[in-house]
């Protein structure tokens, strides 16, 4: 499987990227290491970037966050699932207005629907540490790295 993504960073005290906790039961109750970048499936013959941009505003409800976008590279995640991501400048995003994409599932013999996620929030480098899927915690230490003087 390989999905894409944007990591969208402020500069506040310090850098900060936004992160986003995965909707649906099965989450509801995790923590430490559950959050991630906004990503998700590439589709067919699409293209990574696309995905990117497309998944974005499915799980957020807003739109693609203009400027340049920084190439993060990829990881390989403990699943085995390939993702690829970039940066993107996008201080005005606010939490509050999150309006998620939703999708359907089976859950406890009910169909239901759920939020793709049900929360984003900004972190510094020490709360990505605690709250992000570890195998995604180089994607923060790339777009740090770019932007160094």
């Amino acid at each position: 499987m390989f999905s894409a993504g944007l990591v969208p960073y402020r500069f506040s005290v310090d850098l900060e990227i936004m992160i986003a906790h995965p909707g649906g039961p099965l989450w509801a109750r995790k923590e430490a290491g559950s959050w991630s970048i906004v990503k998700g499936r590439i589709e067919g013959d699409e293209e990574a970037r696309t995905a990117a941009g497309r998944e974005f505003e499915e799980e957020t409800g807003w739109p693609v966050p203009a400027g340049d976008w920084l190439e993060l590279g990829e990881i390989t995640q403990r699943s085995g699932k390939r993702v690829v991501a970039w940066g993107v400048d996008a201080p005005h995003l606010d939490p509050d207005t999150l309006e998620p994409g939703h999708f359907e599932m089976r859950w406890r013999g009910k169909l239901g629907s759920f939020p793709e996620i049900d929360r984003v929030r900004w972190v510094n480098r020490g709360e990505a540490q605690l709250l992000m899927m570890p195998a995604q915690l180089p994607f923060f230490d790339r777009l740090a790295e770019q932007m160094e003087p």
